[in-house]
């Protein structure tokens, strides 16, 4: 897949994380007509907050933004495969497309792990695409990594 302001913005959002210290992991909302209504890397150690995942802010402004619980027709793009937290809230949001880059088989949740979109108690099934920008998001957390161990 080619890059597009979509993709950009995401790693863009991952590298700030990873100079804040955070996992770089980078996610933004697509409105329906294309524009980029939110943006946001992890800041899971600058909020300590557990939730505090990419996915998570990013849906929750884009959530204030259009002022509704639901982002009925936006699309999510995210460095990483989703965890089951961040997969859930995507469900509950009701998104219409996913969007990630690396696969993540220790906690992913949509291609792997508890694949929270195909249980029969899935609330709402967005479609899920993975694997677009796969090697520059596997390498840009191997980066990270690679300092810290």
């Amino acid at each position: 897949m080619p890059a597009s302001p979509y993709w950009d913005r995401a790693f863009a959002e991952a590298e700030a994380a990873a100079a804040r210290g955070e996992v770089p992991v980078g996610a933004v909302v697509v409105a329906p007509g294309g524009a980029i209504i939110a943006a946001a890397g992890n800041r899971t150690e600058e909020l300590a907050d557990a939730s505090a995942h990419a996915e998570l802010l990013a849906l929750r402004a884009a959530a204030a933004a259009l002022g509704s619980p639901r982002l009925t027709g936006c699309d999510l793009y995210v460095t990483l495969e989703p965890c089951p937290m961040c997969a859930g809230a995507i469900s509950h949001f009701r998104l219409r497309r996913v969007y990630f880059a690396a696969y993540d088989p220790k906690g992913g949740a949509v291609e792997h792990g508890a694949r929270l979109f195909e249980q029969p108690t899935c609330l709402h099934r967005p479609e899920a695409y993975g694997g677009f920008h796969e090697q520059a998001a596997a390498a840009q957390l191997r980066r990270f990594f690679a300092v810290r161990r």
